[in-house]
């Protein structure tokens, strides 16, 4: 494998399969706005949920290896399903190969650490695309940390197509919605937190919780992540250092920039310009 050289501080990348990364990138820039970021979206090769743990790994490390040809020496994978089916191979075989100064992070870690302050009765639940919840990602990471803690998942694959094609707010999300919520605390009646483990999901969190009762809570990711990233800059002033901060964001699409433009006009509350990237 081609080793990437050393060189001058660059932005923090931000990746996902598609456009729901963009809810934490969002997250992140209200804690960390001095920063600069570059974030991707693998849209011609989304959804992630359904793919193998092969695919899966070979198409996230190659966005990795784009963001730092890009100068990033900081990657997040904005992603639950690539942070479950390929962060850890990334971090433990292949960084090391390529340069064992840079970073790459995902999203199931922070959220596992933070639901522990939250449960009272011991009991979470996991709402998440099939690759996560396949996985058992968020079972193993909650177990390291909270091994007191009993873990249910619920794979719900109509959700990021209802929000991709902007139906979730329509009558007709109700019914897949209702129908999910259900099955979980069906397997778990205890449960008292809910983790929305998709970065779509949030977007949904209203008509979520007009099903629940109100004594459960829910955790999305987006405000999660950035305040784990604020911690681990903190504490990693090296890491820090690499980080360019102009307050400038770049967006790249692996498909079409015109329509990624339109699709993040659901996630953000801004106009973009994307360009086309090749992986």
């Amino acid at each position: 494998m081609e080793k990437t050289a050393p060189d001058k501080a660059g932005a923090v990348g931000i990746f996902d399969s598609g456009y729901g990364g963009l809810t934490v990138l969002s997250g992140i820039k209200s804690i960390l706005p001095d920063y600069d970021y570059i974030y991707l979206g693998d849209n011609a090769r989304a959804p992630y949920g359904n793919r193998s743990f092969e695919r899966v790994y070979e198409f996230t490390l190659e966005a990795v290896e784009w963001f730092f040809k890009q100068g990033c020496h900081l990657v997040i994978l904005a992603c639950n399903t690539a942070s479950a089916k390929a962060l850890r191979t990334i971090q433990q075989v292949n960084l090391p190969l390529i340069d064992s100064s840079r970073r790459v992070l995902g999203v199931i870690r922070p959220t596992a650490e933070y639901v522990g302050l939250l449960s009272k009765t011991k009991h979470i639940g996991i709402m998440g695309t099939e690759g996560t919840i396949q996985s058992k990602s968020y079972e193993i990471e909650i177990a390291k940390l909270h091994p007191e803690m009993t873990v249910t998942g619920e794979a719900c694959p109509m959700w990021v197509p209802l929000v991709e094609n902007r139906e979730y707010n329509k009558p007709g999300a109700d019914y897949f919605i209702k129908q999910h919520v259900e099955n979980l605390l069906n397997k778990d009646p205890q449960i008292d937190t809910i983790i929305l483990g998709c970065t779509h999901y949030p977007l949904l969190m209203d008509k979520i919780k007009r099903y629940l009762p109100e004594n459960i809570s829910v955790v999305s990711q987006g405000n999660i992540v950035a305040d784990s990233l604020k911690d681990y800059l903190n504490r990693h002033p090296e890491i820090d250092a690499k980080c360019t901060k102009g307050g400038t964001t770049g967006y790249f699409t692996t498909d079409s920039p015109d329509k990624f433009n339109y699709q993040a006009s659901i996630f953000l509350e801004e106009q973009i310009v994307a360009e086309n990237a090749t992986l």
